[in-house]
């Protein structure tokens, strides 16, 4: 069976649509994603505590069933985002053999024990990935400064920055977020996750401006849902 879905769209294109991305962990889930509307995944495992790189297998089997994109998560372990060499080399090869099982794109990043950007890593880990587009997780939630971070993702050419505004959760970090919007110019896309459901996402949007959401997925229904309240905020064609 192949699931069908939307391609993605890139950051600086102007979607007319807000882009539903679904984190997973299964085939099964990446298919319910796909059934209930998601545009774009993104493979891990365990996100209980915050994701980590998923098994090549799953990566290669969700290849074969679905048709949007499957975005990579590589993260070598929970915790911190301060690696180890022995780990950066790990996330490098991650990054080549996710490649060559047919990711579209990789979710990595990497901080410096002071919880800035590691600009040398995360250059390295970016062109490792090249040419798949590369977001740089919710790491940068931990960067001591926001703004900066941000200018150096862009610098760095990142495409995006996946980031619940430094709160718990993202209706909680619409503030900062808003700023990131503002900031970023077009330049960089800002993709809101961290609690979005249904209830929230669209006033999450309305209040921040991002053309792109991000939540993890279990079943058809959430997505559904959140396809569904985004619906008005859609632009004309």
């Amino acid at each position: 069976m192949i699931c069908r879905g939307v391609a993605s769209s890139t950051a600086t294109s102007k979607p007319q649509h807000i882009l539903v991305e679904a984190a997973v962990e299964s085939l099964e889930a990446a298919l319910a994603a796909a059934e209930g509307g998601a545009h774009r995944i993104e493979l891990c495992t365990d996100l209980a505590n915050g994701g980590t790189t998923s098994d090549l297998k799953v990566l290669r089997a969700c290849r074969s069933h679905l048709l949007i994109p499957i975005f990579v998560l590589v993260r070598p372990r929970a915790g911190d985002f301060v690696y180890s060499a022995a780990e950066h080399n790990e996330m490098l090869e991650q990054i080549v053999q996710a490649k060559k099982a047919g990711a579209r794109g990789i979710v990595t990043g990497a901080l410096t024990a002071q919880q800035d950007i590691d600009q040398v890593r995360t250059s390295e880990l970016i062109n490792a990935a090249r040419p798949l587009p590369v977001t740089f997780h919710r790491a940068f939630d931990a960067c001591a400064d926001p703004a900066v971070a941000l200018q150096q993702l862009i610098d760095l050419r990142v495409e995006r920055v996946l980031t619940s505004g430094g709160a718990k959760t993202a209706p909680e970090g619409v503030e900062r977020i808003s700023r990131l919007v503002v900031q970023a110019e077009d330049r960089i896309g800002i993709l809101a996750g961290g609690g979005i459901d249904g209830s929230n996402v669209a006033q999450v949007v309305r209040d921040t401006g991002v053309r792109e959401v991000h939540f993890s997925v279990r079943n058809a229904t959430k997505v559904r849902s959140v396809v569904r309240a985004l619906r008005p905020l859609h632009r004309p064609v």
